[in-house]
């Protein structure tokens, strides 16, 4: 039984449509907070169990009968993500899970300016102490971030960022495909795997790549982290979430986002999507 946990999100929802494709739903459980919004798979036949990583008992029975469960990170940036995913660890522990995969980031990093890289790395830590056989997907920065990322280009003709560096820019559709390949690889991968795209452009390079799609020059603007802030406020921006957005560029910048591993690609049998490809989309 593989059991998918955030299958109502963009990532593992996708995901889980993947693997339908290569096992009967009747091996498939998805958990979920929602079960209404879940209803898609259970008219095909996936179980669907309602859980989440703040009910330790309700997770360790929906866990059950699992030989291997696919965790997502938290995404709730008010909670202490680091404690729910010890949790979910608990219960598939007390559940007998028979491995563990977890959607992590390429950055995961204990001294990143980024905050999720920090959780996702102590969770790693979490996963190696947990006894449980475990894979965690590093998957590359999502590529759709882009369009909000690279601010306002086509109205303006500029990409504006407070600083810059290299990004390996993956389409999230195909780390959900990848991790598809990974959960029916019958326990190839162990530990952590790099899921990137074949290339890490600099906003620099983004820029050039936007310029070509729109056919028309588009410049880059790097203008420092005070003036970026205080534009972000005077748009209404709240200071935590451009603190956080701001936490991203410096990663960057420290070139914690810039390794590229052909993993992804062998996985897909294919090139990964580009960012050509995200900014023409």
């Amino acid at each position: 039984m593989i059991t998918v946990t955030g299958a109502t999100g963009a990532l593992n929802g996708a995901t889980v449509d993947h693997l339908l494709q290569h096992v009967p739903a009747s091996e498939l459980t998805v958990v979920v907070r929602d079960p209404a919004r879940a209803q898609r798979f259970a008219d095909l036949g996936v179980a669907v169990r309602r859980a989440g990583y703040d009910d330790p008992a309700a997770m360790r029975a929906a866990f059950e009968g699992a030989d291997q469960l696919l965790l997502v990170s938290s995404n709730d940036r008010g909670a202490d993500a680091v404690a729910l995913h010890r949790s979910a660890l608990d219960a598939a522990v007390g559940a007998g899970v028979g491995r563990v995969l977890y959607t992590s980031h390429q950055g995961a990093h204990a001294d990143s300016p980024f905050a999720p890289a920090r959780v996702h790395r102590a969770t790693e830590d979490l996963l190696a102490a947990s006894g449980l056989p475990w894979t965690s997907l590093r998957n590359g920065f999502y590529a759709h971030s882009l369009d909000w990322l690279t601010g306002p280009w086509r109205e303006t003709g500029v990409v504006t960022v407070p600083a810059d560096g290299p990004v390996s820019w993956t389409a999230r559709e195909d780390a959900a495909e990848a991790a598809a390949a990974v959960l029916l690889s019958a326990g190839r991968f162990d530990g952590p795997v790099t899921l990137t795209a074949t290339a890490a452009p600099t906003f620099a390079e983004v820029a050039d790549q936007a310029a070509e799609v729109a056919g028309r020059p588009v410049g880059l603007a790097v203008v420092g982290e005070e003036a970026w802030l205080d534009a972000q406020r005077a748009a209404g921006q709240p200071d935590p979430v451009a603190q956080f957005t701001l936490g991203i560029y410096r990663a960057a910048a420290q070139g914690l986002f810039t390794g590229t591993d052909p993993l992804l690609a062998e996985l897909l049998g294919r090139e990964p999507r580009t960012v050509r490809d995200q900014l023409a989309g």
